[in-house]
């Protein structure tokens, strides 16, 4: 395939993505007119109600200006061959390969990301500032920036450092290979995720001794689940957003609820939100979507082992020769379309695992107060109670509100 013609599909894949994209906001906007079904007449006053419109609306304006303006440098750097002239630029100063890769990429992530920063900024303090989610200082944000730099260069630059060590030492076979590495990677991240990470960014506290640690562990007691493991993280000094997770597999499972949600919510209601957790380990999710996400990365490292030595792919960016660094950047975006399509089932399997989960903790504990618990978040986080259908199949990985309402009902019913 010649690179002019590769160039062009590339383009068109971004083009239509782009497209794709404005008419699925489109149709969510215009779908937040219709008026709020009864089942979700309580979960906002009037005045609240308004206010997560105008919320919704600014976000959305946001994202519309952000997107276009990726899209268009995007299309620009493209044209005008951009990413081949950077290579060409620094060949003239490094020869070693895998050196030269990560020199690279690491300078189109300091480029990008300095391009991005005047809007992370405007998000994080104005928007979020202006409804009073925001609690960073400009001081923890940068100190947040240099440690996620410092994380990149150290992981990001080990794995793709691998990645082209065996790219370069075992030709097409490396997928299999790097695929074993990665799936090392995976089932690590999934262990130590909140012991390593997680403490980088925000401290962990284990739940005080107290009612609600009571009424936790009667809970787990009652259905077999040990959960020694019960932490706060202070998700207040950045948000005043709540969320609640589960990670970790056999003895290093936690469960983790943000200081925020202990504050906004009933002793019941964190103990509902809790089943629905438990329910997730119970129904062997985090296990599957372990499997599920190692079957994916297999699937597309071979095929990128199909393209990874066709030199018109680095010609279509701009490239002289055979440069596996702009191979690596043309795949990513020639792949794409695959990657919404494995992308789209995983987010219907994630819908069908909150049901699940969801229908653990109402027949285990109650869903009256899990119902609760989901209106409290819906509302403290402004969340768009009425999305368009086709928003949700190619965005949720939980599903809209008012879906998990009458789920839960109907396993009430069940359950009596």
């Amino acid at each position: 395939m010649e690179a002019q013609l590769i160039l062009f599909i590339i383009l068109t894949i971004i083009t239509v993505n782009f497209v794709i994209e404005r008419v699925l906001d489109y149709l969510n906007r215009q779908n937040k007119k219709h008026d709020l079904p009864d089942e979700l007449q309580g979960v906002y006053n009037e005045k609240h109600y308004q206010k997560s419109l105008d919320y919704q609306q600014t976000n959305d304006r946001f994202s519309a200006i952000t997107a276009t303006f990726g899209f268009a440098v995007s299309v620009v750097l493209l044209l005008t061959g951009f990413f081949g002239w950077l290579d060409i630029q620094l060949r003239d100063w490094i020869e070693q390969p895998i050196l030269l890769s990560l020199i690279y990429f690491a300078a189109l992530f300091i480029a990008s990301d300095l391009l991005n920063l005047p809007f992370q900024l405007y998000q994080t303090f104005i928007i979020e500032d202006k409804f009073g989610f925001n609690k960073m200082t400009p001081r923890l944000f940068f100190i947040d920036k240099l440690k996620g730099y410092l994380l990149t260069a150290l992981l990001g630059g080990l794995i793709v450092g691998t990645l082209l060590y065996l790219v370069m030492e075992l030709g097409a076979q490396f997928w299999l290979y790097f695929w074993g590495v990665a799936t090392v990677i995976v089932v690590l991240l999934n262990m130590f995720y909140t012991s390593i990470f997680v403490p980088l960014f925000n401290e962990l506290t284990p739940l005080e001794d107290g009612s609600l640690r009571e009424a936790i562990t009667a809970y787990a007691r009652k259905v077999g689940f040990p959960i020694e493991n019960v932490y706060v993280i202070d998700g207040s000094k950045r948000s005043s957003k709540s969320n609640a997770f589960f990670s970790g597999i056999g003895s290093k499972k936690k469960v983790v609820l943000y200081d925020t949600l202990i504050e906004q919510h009933s002793e019941e209601e964190l103990v509902a939100i809790i089943a629905h957790e438990v329910g997730h380990y119970k129904k062997k999710h985090i296990i599957s979507g372990l499997f599920l996400s190692i079957a994916q990365i297999g699937f597309t490292l071979y095929i990128l082992s199909l393209l990874i030595f066709n030199e018109a792919l680095s010609q279509a960016l701009g490239g002289q020769q055979l440069s596996i660094h702009l191979n690596l950047i043309a795949f990513g975006i020639l792949y794409s379309p695959i990657s919404t399509l494995t992308g789209l089932l995983m987010n219907v399997i994630s819908r069908k695992n909150e049901f699940e989960a969801d229908a653990y903790a109402t027949s285990t504990y109650g869903g009256g107060p899990l119902q609760k618990a989901l209106k409290k978040l819906s509302a403290h986080n402004m969340s768009n109670l009425l999305p368009h259908r086709w928003y949700v199949f190619f965005h949720y990985s939980h599903p809209p509100l008012l879906q998990r309402l009458r789920a839960i009902r109907r396993q009430a019913v069940l359950s009596r």
